[in-house]
């Protein structure tokens, strides 16, 4: 209700704005980008409430008529046109050169500040101003793509955007077979992980009473979920995929549940990509589950591994030996996975080889190649267990050669393994994958194998 009123509200502020503006100003805005960033000239420039939230809406409706071209020419103008003030910013340096103070150095950061970040200031003000930016960063990155023109610009909204999008402003909701269709919808638009079918394949992931669904909203997109968590509430912990989105699954009765599985984590939102919404995110999922269903003790993830397949196509440096090299060339063939003599030899080779992949393997820049690892890492999560064969799907085989992962959440212990993570990049892991790594699981399959 709230919200609502306040859009209506901010809806009404912009078209009395908007009958000012066309009072005031005879000829047409150009619809062009030169003409848009005239127009966004003429939003900073301005100071009242009810003209300035009117241009804002008017700036932002041109921009979505421009074709691919003219936007990138509003970007690069952005880029050009609304720096910094170069004479405001070097009387500020001159100033704290002269004297130093606490006073100066603020004086010396605003200063600094690029008039762009003004600008997308006064365009979240306008009504849907700021799924309006998110959408607009969703162009800016297709656009980026390696290129760095435009990378101040992006440096800019993605400032703003991250404030605005912290997880204090974020609202965890239930999703259920109640929830309204345009939400329901989305779901089934945005699931990034696996693949929701028709509503039939909806409803039975979030109607039966061993399934939950929880999505974060962001108050000023109120019908558009930001992340949203698919939850299967089982006796054990899972190591594949297949029985729990089968669709003659049996139901568990809820007073027998003692592990929440989160089995789907969907970003919905491509401009918001690379915004960190915080970490804990999983937690207060957790908290939510633990207030539900009390007699829950264990809360994982069977998480895919997206980036594994291509590390291992494009890594010169894997910690195989020539006779590993050519069990791995055996995953070309597509139906690698139905010879179970293939699948002994792969698995003696793929499993050590995943385990370093998540301890050891990093990026040039340091970081852990996989983005899920990291998501759940900077959650407070543990890498408890590599699956073999957990994902058989095409994608799963194509992406990940069936592997997947358990990652636990163990609520003692999450703010600590998230320190760990964030200060000195420790991958928190059960002794069960440190073994994988150290090569004591080949050697025990080669026993068993004997």
């Amino acid at each position: 209700m709230a919200n609502a009123f306040f859009s209506d509200l901010l809806a009404t502020i912009s078209e009395r704005g908007r009958t000012l503006l066309r009072r005031g100003d005879s000829a047409e805005t150009k619809q062009d980008a030169d003409g848009l960033i005239e127009l966004c000239g003429a939003l900073l420039s301005g100071r009242g409430e009810a003209s300035g939230t009117a241009m804002a809406r008017e700036v932002l409706d041109i921009y979505g008529d421009l074709d691919a071209a003219g936007r990138r020419a509003f970007f690069e103008g952005l880029v050009r046109d609304f720096g910094p003030d170069r004479e405001r910013l070097a009387k500020a340096i001159e100033k704290w050169r002269a004297k130093p103070t606490d006073e100066d150095a603020s004086s010396l950061h605003f200063a600094s500040e690029p008039r762009r970040q003004e600008l997308i200031r006064r365009l979240n003000r306008a009504p849907g101003g700021t799924g309006d930016l998110v959408a607009m960063r969703a162009d800016l990155l297709g656009m980026m793509n390696g290129h760095t023109d435009l990378a101040a610009l992006d440096r800019d909204v993605s400032h703003l955007l991250s404030s605005w999008f912290n997880r204090g402003f974020l609202v965890l909701r239930r999703i259920d077979w109640s929830t309204p269709a345009n939400i329901l919808e989305k779901i089934i638009r945005y699931e990034a992980v696996h693949e929701i079918s028709d509503w039939d394949d909806l409803r039975r992931r979030i109607d039966p009473v061993d399934r939950r669904c929880y999505a974060f909203f962001h108050p000023a997109m109120v019908d558009e979920p930001l992340i949203f968590v698919e939850v299967a509430l089982t006796e054990t912990i899972p190591g594949a995929i297949a029985p729990l989105l089968a669709v003659d699954r049996p139901y568990l009765p809820i007073e027998k549940a003692r592990t929440a599985v989160f089995y789907s984590i969907s970003n919905t939102q491509r401009g918001l990509g690379g915004i960190s919404f915080g970490s804990f995110l999983i937690k207060q999922v957790v908290e939510e589950l633990r207030r539900e269903t009390p007699k829950l003790d264990t809360f994982v993830t069977l998480s895919p591994v997206p980036g594994f397949m291509q590390w291992v196509k494009q890594d010169k440096d894997l910690p195989l030996t020539d006779e590993d090299r050519e069990v791995v060339k055996r995953l070309g063939d597509p139906k690698w996975f139905e010879n179970p003599e293939t699948t002994t030899l792969l698995r003696a080779v793929i499993e050590p080889l995943a385990a370093h992949y998540f301890l050891r393997a990093r990026t040039p820049k340091g970081k852990l190649i996989d983005s899920v690892a990291r998501f759940h890492l900077g959650n407070g999560a543990r890498l408890e267990r590599i699956n073999w064969l957990g994902d058989l799907s095409p994608k799963g085989v194509r992406e990940s050669a069936g592997v997947m992962v358990n990652y636990l959440y163990r609520l003692d212990d999450i703010e600590k393994n998230h320190e760990a993570y964030a200060n000195d990049g420790e991958v928190v892991a059960s002794s069960a994958v440190k073994k994988l790594l150290k090569g004591e699981g080949r050697r025990l399959l080669d026993m068993r194998l004997s």
